[in-house]
């Protein structure tokens, strides 16, 4: 009889012959990864990491990440082995238009996978936002008689991830944070795409992650014992986010192009009927045997029956403490308040705030209703504003503290705040200046494919921010997010539409939000009704003014711009209505005859203002309309001197009416 190394030896070949079989199958694909590193595949799934297959959301799991997502053929043949919902037939059908098994690992759409990841890098930041988040929920949940939250996060990256400035963030983040559930398998086989890994880098990793307070290992990673015994010392390790570096061989299995570049993609497709040979399988394809079969149907037994001592002890935790399951189980299915907009006290007529400000005070209230609602910020808590006054920080020595300190790593922040919403317990904010979205862009696009619901505070939001100059003054910055897919922006025009804005950004569970705030006062709308204001955030645009003539010009406006389209209106006369557009997107999704009722078709007479690029403002101005904007870059000088030299006034808006 094979031992169990034996068999998880096999099982590495034929998790080899999988991936061979189905990029070949299609042509298309990242052989490298899953041939190195399948002893390591073999190790997790066979052994070493705490999972139920039957139960791929439990919440007590170890998760696993691949941050190098191209190798998703690794993942999916482990899936499939450890007894996961992804059938032999969803392996053959790698790649192929309707699979579970895309190209490169998708959250949503396949059991068992935990990160939609693919931009090298991401897998390393959204690790560590679940460590986090874990940290959070042990801090939260266990009790001195039930320990419900005690597992490790394992994440697998290679050269590419490593050399990503948003690793690099967050590899920083954990070891200052000492996360010691953090487990990250650096696959390491001195090969990138283009060439030798000598040809880009370097640096002493193990040192580098040393310094940064991880604690480091070195083994050879076909050799399961070593490896094993090296997941174990990790576990076993407290205080200290643990590397493991895995020596290996890239594309082992394929001597032709194995420990070369050439092993990183399809290139040893066209050797793998030899390849399969020489490791011992049949010539049936997708060849799995009884044996390993067998196998990892018996591990999948001892799982199940761990599993169900843990669900023994929730049980327990749950009768014993109600209120703390009530609480994690509203985290869970995204509950809020129904009546969140109502706990935001109104603001005083005669309140004199920046909208950042506004969002000061409205967190306070929101933070009190919804206890796992979270904020972080990228070193700019005293300029943002979205500090949770009556709670403290997140630190190694009080993991319940809801105000995370990122530090300077914007990109870093956005995808830990991912890993956070991964999870699936607490909701989670972090704030920057706007201008700097950019750094944290490809983390936000990825967070709008997912559909997570992570909230942005961005402030500083326009070229009102005055003496910083250009470098801090978006212009294009809004408009640039506003067209990727599933991402809301909000930009409110004062302290009530900030109430409605947040409360939106909570209210929404199936994708992100963006709130973009000023920096500068703005005056109390108060020619506006309370109530039209808040709601008219939950519908994306309103009647801010109604026009008592017949209807002749429509002026719209979001944002710090929409005081001056008022302005405008009363020069304007009668016949003039101003519509606030604060949030596209929302306004986009509300029936057509809503919609029409704002934006009534039959007048074609109308501007619209924002102090930034106009181009996406004229699928509501329409060709007929005009839109008063910036089409370059700003200057340095006092806020309100910038904008009256870039022409963002009321005047503007007159004379534009005027002109059509």
């Amino acid at each position: 009889m094979k031992s169990n190394i034996d068999l998880l030896s096999s099982a590495a070949n034929q998790a080899r012959g999988l991936a061979m079989d189905a990029i070949h199958a299609c042509n298309s694909g990242h052989l490298g990864l899953p041939l190195g590193c399948a002893e390591i595949g073999a190790a997790l799934f066979g052994e070493a990491l705490q999972y139920n297959p039957d139960e791929p959301k439990w919440i007590n799991r170890d998760r696993f990440i691949l941050s190098a997502g191209h190798g998703s053929m690794f993942l999916y043949s482990w899936l499939h082995l450890a007894g996961y919902a992804v059938p032999l037939d969803e392996v053959k059908k790698f790649r192929v238009l309707g699979s579970i098994t895309p190209g490169h690992p998708e959250w949503h759409e396949t059991p068992g996978v935990e990160a939609t990841t693919g931009p090298l890098g991401q897998g390393v930041g959204n690790a560590t936002g679940y460590a986090l988040s874990q940290k959070m929920a042990a801090a939260r949940f266990n009790t001195a008689s039930h320990t419900i939250f005690n597992n490790h996060i394992f994440c697998l990256a290679g050269d590419g991830c490593l050399q990503e400035g948003v690793a690099a963030e967050a590899v920083a983040f954990a070891g200052h944070q000492k996360l010691d559930n953090l487990i990250l398998i650096y696959d390491s086989n001195d090969v990138t795409l283009d060439a030798m890994a000598s040809a880009s880098q370097s640096a002493d990793t193990a040192l580098r992650f040393k310094a940064m307070g991880w604690e480091v290992q070195t083994v050879d990673g076909h050799d399961i014992p070593a490896f094993l015994a090296a997941v174990e010392k990790a576990k076993a390790t407290a205080g200290a986010p643990h590397l493991i570096i895995a020596r290996t061989i890239i594309g082992k299995g394929i001597p032709e192009v194995a420990g070369t570049s050439k092993a990183h993609g399809e290139g040893g497709a066209k050797f793998v009927d030899a390849a399969r040979k020489a490791l011992g399988l049949p010539d049936e394809h997708f060849y799995v045997s009884s044996e390993v079969r067998a196998f990892f149907a018996e591990h999948k037994k001892q799982l199940a029956a761990d599993y169900e001592k843990w669900k023994a002890v929730y049980q327990d935790w749950r009768a014993e403490n109600p209120e703390l399951a009530r609480l994690l189980d509203s985290g869970l299915k995204k509950e809020v308040p129904a009546d969140l907009l109502e706990k935001i006290p109104t603001f005083p007529a005669d309140a004199k705030l920046a909208t950042r400000a506004a969002g000061r005070d409205v967190m306070q209230p929101v933070a009190a209703a919804m206890p796992l609602f979270i904020s972080g910020s990228a070193d700019l808590h005293g300029s943002t504003l979205n500090y949770i006054a009556a709670d403290k920080d997140f630190t190694p020595a009080n993991r319940a503290g809801r105000n995370i300190r990122f530090g300077i790593r914007e990109h870093g922040m956005a995808a830990m705040l991912n890993g956070i919403a991964y999870d699936g317990i607490f909701r989670p904010s972090g704030a920057t200046f706007l201008v700097f979205a950019d750094y944290a862009r490809p983390s936000i696009r990825v967070a709008a494919l997912s559909s997570l619901p992570v909230i942005y505070i961005f402030t500083h939001d326009s070229v009102a921010v005055g003496e910083d100059g250009p470098t801090h003054q978006p212009v294009e910055t809004v408009s640039g997010l506003r067209v990727i897919p599933n991402l809301d922006v909000i930009r409110p025009a004062d302290p009530e539409e900030t109430a409605g804005a947040f409360a939106a950004a909570l209210e929404r569970v199936d994708g992100p939000t963006l709130l973009a705030l000023t920096r500068q006062v703005v005056p109390m709308l108060n020619e506006i009704p309370v109530g039209t204001r808040r709601e008219g955030v939950l519908l994306g645009g309103y009647i801010a003014l109604k026009e008592t003539a017949p209807l002749q010009t429509i002026l719209l406006s979001s944002g710090s711009e929409l005081q001056l389209a008022l302005a405008a209106a009363k020069t304007l006369g009668a016949g003039t209505r101003v519509v606030s557009l604060p949030c596209f997107e929302r306004f986009d999704r509300q029936p057509a005859a809503y919609r029409e009722e704002v934006i009534p078709s039959g007048c074609r007479r109308r501007v619209a203002i924002e102090a930034g690029v106009p181009d996406l403002w004229y699928r509501y101005t329409g060709l007929d309309g005009k839109v008063v904007g910036i089409s370059r870059f700003g200057l340095s000088a006092p806020g309100a001197k910038v904008m009256e030299i870039l022409g963002i006034t009321a005047d503007a808006v007159v004379h534009a009416v005027h002109s059509l």
